[in-house]
């Protein structure tokens, strides 16, 4: 696995660990943890994408209501979406 990669992972951890809300903390750190050794580079990138949208537009996005913001539609997405936290 390249450098590159092992970087985009780290702040994929990161960014996910540290959004505002405790919820969506959760919920994304949860996620990320889930598939994040999965995801080939340009899998990574979409992952890096929907997680510089903001709190609200994405947990909306996740819970199926209207946002203000267009989000890709692919299979980072679809994985967002169908994603349920466990303890």
């Amino acid at each position: 696995m390249s450098l590159n990669i092992e970087k985009l992972k780290k702040k994929i951890i990161y960014r996910s660990n540290y959004r505002g809300t405790k919820e969506m903390d959760r919920l994304l750190c949860s996620f990320v943890s889930s598939i994040v050794d999965n995801l080939d580079e340009n899998e990574l990138k979409n992952l890096l994408n929907l997680l510089n949208v903001d709190d609200e537009n994405l947990y909306n996005f996740k819970l199926g209501k209207k946002i203000n913001i267009n989000i890709e539609n692919n299979r980072i997405t679809k994985l967002f979406k169908d994603y349920i936290i466990t303890k």
